[in-house]
């Protein structure tokens, strides 16, 4: 697999997302579909993901984070499709 099927995706979720584990749950299922980038929190309540890889393995992010953990009740999910960077090595937790 190349890097011509490599995409990226910015997503931001609004809902109760935040203080209910959302972004480790979100490290954790990027981390496990192969995906690189970070989440965090924003100051308006919603958290922001960013995530790097194949066409499918974003497709699959996207349906989970539309899921979210237990505890976490998600609203909205707004997603803009972007070129990949190439910049992230791993997908981590900001701040």
């Amino acid at each position: 697999m190349g890097n011509e099927t490599t995409r990226a995706v910015r997503v931001h979720v609004k809902g109760r997302v935040q203080g209910v584990g959302y972004r480790y749950y979100a490290e954790r299922v990027a981390s496990q579909l192969g995906l690189v980038g970070y989440v965090k929190n924003l100051r308006d309540g919603r958290v922001e993901a960013y995530a790097e890889g194949d066409q499918e393995s974003l497709a699959q992010f996207l349906r989970l984070l539309e899921r979210g953990p237990m505890m976490s009740s998600v609203e909205d999910l707004d997603v803009e499709w972007r070129e990949p960077t190439g910049e992230y090595k791993s997908f981590e937790v900001t701040y």
